[in-house]
């Protein structure tokens, strides 16, 4: 079973420099995420054995406090702050981005807009089958696409728990050289969907609040009773 208090988180947005390069696999974890990762073991088993885990949340950066747990991370680091880091890393040197999930107008929103934030990338993406489960011939052509763009930096978004699962359970099928997110949320972000909460609720750790406040009829169960259920295990981990 997951434990918060055992897991190795990335410390700071300054740390995501160390990141080397290579093959690698970024997940993000925050309360949402951990409360699932409780009762899916593959799902447990894909955030915790992946190469690296970021703290999408701060309530995660506050438990872990809470907890004297193995990392303190300094800060909450959000899917979209991994984003913004690759993406300019990438962009200062050129390169191919692929963002695999998602619907076709998504991805062309997503194209439309690289062009004018990124203009150094190259970006290809793929719209794999709107369905809860792949079949094997799913499998094989989202594997074929990202193996033949052979991409420089690979975003996989088909919302949590779907794409760390994927992308795990297909690690050694892939035969790339690049890091590889889990960011189902970012590419709504960034194809102007979603709006992101100001910058002021971000820092003081309320962007779930803007959340619930924007979409109260999709997102209160996740964050009321989502909320009280991680401090619920909070509580069974502590004592």
């Amino acid at each position: 079973m997951i434990r918060l208090k055992t897991i190795t988180l990335v410390g700071s947005k300054d740390e995501l420099a160390k990141i080397p390069e290579g093959k690698v696999l970024i997940n993000t974890i925050n309360a949402h995420s951990y409360n699932v990762a409780r009762n899916d073991e593959l799902f447990a088993d894909a955030l915790t054995k992946g190469d690296y885990l970021i703290p999408d949340g701060m309530s995660v950066v506050k438990a872990c406090k809470w907890l004297h747990a193995k990392s303190q991370p300094k800060e909450r680091i959000a899917g979209a702050d991994l984003f913004e880091f690759e993406m300019n890393k990438l962009n200062s040197k050129g390169g191919t981005a692929m963002f695999m999930g998602s619907s076709d107008k998504t991805l062309a929103k997503i194209v439309q807009q690289a062009a004018m934030v990124y203009p150094n990338l190259k970006v290809v993406t793929y719209s794999p089958p709107y369905k809860p489960e792949f079949n094997d011939e799913d499998n094989k052509d989202i594997i074929n696409a990202i193996n033949t763009a052979n991409p420089d930096l690979l975003w996989i978004g088909m919302t949590a728990p779907k794409q760390e699962k994927w992308t795990y359970s297909h690690w050694n099928d892939l035969h790339i050289h690049c890091h590889v997110g889990t960011i189902g949320a970012v590419f709504d972000f960034f194809a102007g969907n979603t709006k992101r909460a100001p910058q002021w609720w971000q820092e003081h750790g309320l962007e779930w609040l803007y959340r619930l406040i924007k979409e109260p009829r999709r997102m209160w169960r996740r964050y009321i009773i989502g909320n009280t259920v991680f401090l619920w295990h909070m509580l069974d981990e502590k004592f």
